[in-house]
């Protein structure tokens, strides 16, 4: 679905992967991200989140945690991350900016409690006192008290499988009050996730009943004499819903599809963020009459389930954009690894090496794609600024080559 949205709200983003691609600045397998429009997504999102008394938090799992891409949003306006887990986290304060919020959705480890608190964290949640315990100890140690949020859950409240834990919400009073009493903590709010989710009847977000659970909690404990509560309100954040969580009573937000462009509801409707990622890759081989196209990061988020098949664009070498076909994908199976996909030809010709470009909602941070960001897109000279492994890291160098890209790039040529 993003594929379309891409060619109608971002061509030269298409266009100028397509040109790096061929000059030999982009290997395939690699998630191509518009800089700029990174950078105006978080303008956008960021001005709107503060001038409504929102914190916002980067989420940077799905781009890769590539720093090209943080430094983008750190220009536009946004400067705290939220590491969807420990390792998160600590990239991106590699790449400059500083920890608002860990322990959510993954719980930081036992033996790793003393290195999240290195990183000092602006908030850290909870799902259980033991929990709360390991954080106090190793703030204690760090020399800090650490801010917590509470993961709370209530009747009626959903959540992803393997997702669910935290405390009931009817005790977040008496929790609270026992959990500041563990040196090294205090109790500042509660989280959930999600609070926000695409209704694909419906065509948009609506909030979810653990929202209702939140603003529940807060007032519970704004009631029981604290003076200032957070409600921390991810998921499915763009600015269009900004105000709905405002009016909900949340203080901190985590946007991180939005940033690209990339929530379910900008595959349906024209938002204010642009579409700025697309995946790259290249024809290997041809055999009975199917394309054959290295993957590596063929992982499409199913939050967009029953949506239409995969398609994909080919270029030939030489082509632009206005020279490509567009052809359904036979995408590998949720079992099998995604060495390559293949494209049923129907006697198309294809050539090995052609440009193959695919629009999809990615999370890089659980496949084996390349990210690269490009600045500079729809001029007239467009330039890769690195390249980068899924986990934020320079990929393996053979001999003097970075995958062919030209020594000259670096993240410090932005």
């Amino acid at each position: 679905m993003f594929l379309e949205l891409l060619r109608r709200r971002n061509p030269a983003l298409l266009s100028d992967a397509i040109r790096l691609h061929q000059a030999g600045q982009l290997p395939p397998n690699v998630y191509v991200l518009d800089l700029d429009a990174v950078e105006r997504n978080a303008v956008t999102l960021g001005s709107e989140a503060y001038a409504l008394g929102l914190r916002p938090f980067a989420m940077t799992k799905q781009i890769g945690r590539n720093p090209d891409v943080v430094a983008a949003i750190q220009r536009g306006g946004i400067t705290e991350a939220v590491g969807v887990d420990l390792e998160c986290a600590a990239a991106d304060a590699a790449a400059g900016l500083t920890i608002g919020h860990i322990g959510h959705l993954v719980q930081i480890p036992r033996v790793q409690a003393a290195v999240a608190a290195e990183l000092k964290p602006r908030y850290w949640t909870v799902f259980s006192e033991q929990k709360a315990r390991e954080a106090g100890e190793a703030a204690s140690r760090a020399g800090y008290v650490q801010d917590v949020l509470l993961r709370i859950v209530g009747d009626g409240d959903s959540f992803y499988t393997s997702h669910e834990g935290g405390f009931p919400s009817e005790d977040v009073v008496a929790v609270a009050n026992a959990l500041d009493k563990i040196g090294g903590i205090r109790v500042a709010g509660v989280t959930t996730f999600p609070a926000t989710l695409f209704d694909r009847d419906a065509g948009t977000v609506r909030s979810t009943p653990n929202l209702a659970t939140l603003t529940d909690a807060k007032k519970r404990l704004l009631d029981s004499g604290r003076r200032e509560v957070e409600l921390n309100a991810p998921g499915t954040t763009s600015t269009a819903m900004l105000h709905t969580l405002a009016d909900a009573g949340a203080t901190q937000v985590e946007p991180g599809h939005g940033l690209t462009g990339t929530t379910p509801w900008h595959a349906v409707e024209d938002l204010a963020e642009e579409p700025a990622i697309a995946y790259v890759t290249e024809v290997s081989h041809l055999w009975n009459d199917h394309a054959y196209v290295f993957g590596g990061g063929l992982y499409v988020d199913p939050v967009l389930s029953g949506a239409p098949p995969t398609r994909a664009i080919i270029v030939p070498a030489g082509g632009g954009l206005e020279d490509s076909i567009t052809l359904p994908v036979e995408m590998p199976a949720p079992e099998a690894i995604d060495y390559y996909a293949t494209i049923p030809l129907s006697g198309t010709q294809v050539c090995p090496g052609d440009t193959v470009l695919f629009g999809f909602r990615p999370q890089v941070f659980v496949s084996r794609g390349l990210t690269a960001g490009i600045a500079n897109v729809g001029s007239q000279s467009p330039r890769v600024t690195g390249l980068w492994a899924s986990n934020g890291a320079r990929p393996l160098q053979v001999g003097q080559h970075d995958y062919a890209l030209p020594s000259t790039t670096s993240t410090g040529d932005l």
